[in-house]
C-alpha cells in the first residue's frame, strides 16, 4: 500500500482541530472585543482573504449583516487591483500563514492603515505584526497541505467576533464539544460514477459551498464548482446531467423549501444528487442524505466542513495515484 504521508499530516491536524477550535473561541476574547468595538464605531465591516480563508468570510459575511452591520468578503487580490474608496471600515483580514504574497502585497498599501485585524494561525507572521490587533488561533500553523483544521480554526476566530458582538456561540461549542463526524460511505458510493460535482447551498450555506468545492479540487483533484443556490439556478442549470453529482447544503431556516426544490430539478435531470441536511425536516426523496443536528448559520456550516473532510479523502484516496495529500503544483504558501 502506498504511504499517504501527506495524508497521515492532515489526519494530525484533524485529530485536533475541535479541541484547538474551543480553545480559540474562549482564548480570543480580548482580541475579539477589540474588533467588535471596531466594528460598532464603523459600522462596516471588509474581510479580505485568500483561498479557503476567502471562503470561510463567504460563510461569516450573511451573519456579520444579520446582526445589522455593512459587510462584505472580498480577496486580497481583487482588493490589490480595485481598492475601495476611502470610508469608515473595519478590515479583517484573515491568513493561515499570515504570509502569503497577496497578503503581503495589502500590507504595503493604504488599504490596511486604521481599523485593520488580523485573523491568523502564526503570531510572528507579517499580518499579526502588522494590524492593530490580532486573533491568534490555538495550536500552532497547519503543518498540511490540505486546509482542514486551518478552516475550521478560522470559523472559530470569527464565532470569536460574533459572539463579541451579541451573537450566542452555544450551538458552535457543541458541534467542536461533539466532533461527530457522520458516515459518508453512502455518499462516497453516489459519487464514485461522477466526473464532476457541484456543491450550493443558500445564506452561509454558499461559503460552506465554495470551500467544499475548492477542498474537493485540491485534494481529491475532481472539476468542482461551488453556488450560491439562486446562482445555481440562473444559467447552470443547462449542465445538468447524469454523470454530474450535486451536493446540496441545508441548514435549519428558511432555506429548507429552497433547497428542497434545487433537488427536484436536479434529480429530474438525473444527476445523483446529495443532501447534507442541518435542517431537521423529512429528507428530500430520492436523494442520499446525511442527517446533521439541526442547526443554522455558523453551527451548521462548522457541522458541514467537519463532515466533508472524510469525504474528500475518501473521494481522494479512490481518484489519486501517489501520495494523497502532497500536492503537484501548489505550495502552502503561496508567494
Amino acid at each position: 500500500m502506498h504511504d499517504h504521508e501527506g495524508l497521515r499530516r492532515m489526519q494530525a491536524e484533524m485529530s485536533r482541530q475541535c479541541s484547538d477550535a474551543l480553545a480559540t473561541l474562549d482564548g480570543s476574547r480580548a482580541a475579539a472585543a477589540a474588533v467588535a468595538a471596531s466594528i460598532r464605531r464603523t459600522g462596516s465591516v471588509l474581510l479580505c482573504a485568500m483561498g479557503g480563508s476567502h471562503h470561510v468570510s463567504a460563510v461569516v459575511a450573511p451573519l456579520y449583516r444579520r446582526l445589522g452591520f455593512d459587510c462584505r468578503a472580498m480577496t486580497a487580490s481583487e482588493l490589490l487591483s480595485a481598492p475601495l474608496p476611502d470610508a469608515s471600515r473595519t478590515l479583517i483580514i484573515a491568513s493561515q500563514s499570515g504570509r502569503s504574497g497577496e497578503i503581503v502585497q495589502l500590507l504595503r498599501t493604504p488599504a490596511v492603515a486604521g481599523e485593520t485585524f488580523a485573523l491568523t494561525l502564526d503570531a510572528e507572521s507579517p499580518l499579526a505584526r502588522a494590524c492593530k490587533a490580532a486573533l491568534v488561533a490555538h495550536g500552532g500553523a497547519e503543518q498540511a497541505f490540505a486546509a482542514t483544521r486551518s478552516i475550521i480554526l478560522t470559523i472559530a476566530m470569527h464565532g470569536a467576533i460574533l459572539e463579541a458582538l451579541g451573537a450566542p456561540m452555544g450551538a458552535l461549542r457543541a458541534v467542536f464539544e461533539k466532533a461527530d463526524v457522520p458516515a459518508i460511505d453512502a455518499v462516497d458510493q453516489a459519487l464514485a460514477p461522477c466526473e464532476a460535482v457541484i456543491f450550493a447551498g443558500y445564506g452561509a450555506m454558499a461559503g460552506v459551498a465554495g470551500s467544499a468545492a475548492l477542498s474537493m479540487m485540491e485534494l481529491a483533484r475532481v472539476v468542482t464548482i461551488g453556488f450560491e443556490g439562486g446562482q445555481f439556478r440562473h444559467g447552470p442549470f443547462e449542465v445538468l446531467r447524469p454523470g454530474l453529482a450535486i451536493v446540496l447544503l441545508r441548514s435549519a431556516g428558511p432555506d429548507g423549501e429552497l433547497v428542497g426544490a434545487l433537488a427536484e430539478a436536479t434529480l429530474d435531470a438525473g444527476c445523483p444528487t446529495v443532501v447534507l441536511d442541518a435542517s431537521g425536516q423529512p429528507a428530500i426523496a430520492g436523494t442520499t442524505t446525511v442527517a446533521l443536528p439541526v442547526d443554522g448559520g455558523i453551527a451548521a456550516a462548522a457541522s458541514m466542513l467537519l463532515a466533508l473532510q472524510p469525504l474528500n479523502i475518501a473521494v481522494a484516496l479512490r481518484r489519486v495515484e501517489g501520495d494523497v495529500g502532497t500536492p503537484l503544483r501548489t505550495s502552502k504558501v503561496t508567494i
